[in-house]
């Protein structure tokens, strides 16, 4: 039935960065559809009040507080996972960061920095859990790109330099894992309300610019993103890898 091509139930999904903005909305749209979500980040408070958020519901959702900077820590996810009972088959890499710095003032550290969130957590990660989606024959790894992967905006060489490294990691793990049945795409959001993007939120002739970029005209509602997140993370997807999805409103098909 055509209900069963969206139906989580029975998966196991580890989102990072789910503490906040769009890891956490991920994690919640996974778990309504019937996913045990994990949800990854260094704050266990705002974990828990995700996780019982999302058990309210009537959802299940663990809490793993995890230093992303600590490379000993992600290659042990597993069997943290599986002390939590779950054997992630989906795996969200969601975290981020976005130092808006002009050129000159960039440092190292936080070239450094930037480019390990958005592009050593995710591999490391991955490493760490195909086995298991291997020995299943099954499993999705879902990255998140940007319209910085494909435009250059100003202040933002750190993240759109990991940004556009998103889109190629993501082929280049399609190409290594879906061939053992591991998916892997990358959702690309527009402006949406986040604790990241709130520098341009609270600026509001610079919001409503962004909006009119866009063919709908408005900026996004985290709500927008569950749809896509449900259906790659689904078998609705089976025949799809290696892709970058946009979800910007046509900001970029203009």
């Amino acid at each position: 039935m055509s209900q069963d091509l969206f139906d989580l139930a029975g998966r196991s999904a580890l989102v990072t960065g789910a503490s906040s903005g769009i890891g956490r909305e991920l994690a919640m749209a996974l778990a309504g559809a019937g996913a045990h979500v994990v949800l990854a980040a260094r704050r266990r408070d705002r974990l828990e009040e995700a996780a019982e958020c999302i058990r309210q519901s009537g959802a299940r959702a663990s809490v793993l507080a995890i230093d992303l900077n600590d490379v000993h820590a992600l290659r042990s996810v597993a069997a943290r996972c599986a002390d939590l009972h779950a054997a992630p088959d989906i795996l969200v890499n969601a975290a981020g960061i976005n130092p808006r710095l002009p050129v000159d003032e960039i440092d190292l550290n936080t070239w450094q920095q930037t480019l390990h969130i958005h592009l050593t957590v995710p591999f490391v990660l991955a490493q760490a859990l195909v086995g298991g989606m291997q020995r299943r024959s099954w499993g999705r790894i879902i990255n998140i790109a940007s319209l910085q992967s494909v435009r250059a905006f100003p202040n933002g060489m750190p993240y759109g330099t990991a940004k556009g490294g998103v889109v190629q990691m993501t082929r280049a793990m399609a190409e290594a894992w879906s061939p053992h049945g591991i998916n892997c795409n990358a959702i690309a959001p527009g402006f949406f309300p986040t604790e990241l993007t709130a520098p341009v939120f609270d600026d509001t002739a610079q919001s409503q610019r962004n909006a009119e970029q866009t063919m709908i005209g408005r900026n996004g509602r985290l709500e927008d993103l569950h749809g896509i997140a449900i259906f790659l993370a689904a078998s609705a997807s089976d025949y799809i890898t290696g892709q970058t999805m946009f979800v910007d409103g046509g900001f970029t098909a203009r």
